[in-house]
């Protein structure tokens, strides 16, 4: 049995975009279907394997898509939160 992962559909070339793209980009749900905090995930890890290749001015545009991308990531959680809360006091 094989199991197949579809997480994340980044287009091409997004890390060289600017940081407002790639952060609209991983926060999307065409891009991360399971949410924007699936997008961080795969930002941060690319920052982090790509460091010590990264020039100072590209790692700090995507230090700068991070954090708007954790704006995103905070709405969504509090989304679902109220969403979570609503549906309690519907089934209450």
């Amino acid at each position: 049995m094989t199991l197949k992962e579809d997480i994340v559909h980044m287009p091409a070339g997004l890390f060289a975009m600017d940081p407002e793209k790639i952060a609209e980009s991983l926060a999307s749900r065409e891009v991360s279907p399971q949410g924007p905090a699936t997008g961080m995930r795969v930002l941060t890890f690319y920052i982090t394997r790509s460091s010590r290749q990264l020039s100072p001015s590209r790692r700090k545009k995507l230090e700068k898509a991070r954090k708007l991308l954790s704006i995103q990531v905070e709405k969504a959680l509090k989304e679902e939160e109220r969403r979570e809360a609503e549906e309690r006091r519907r089934i209450a």
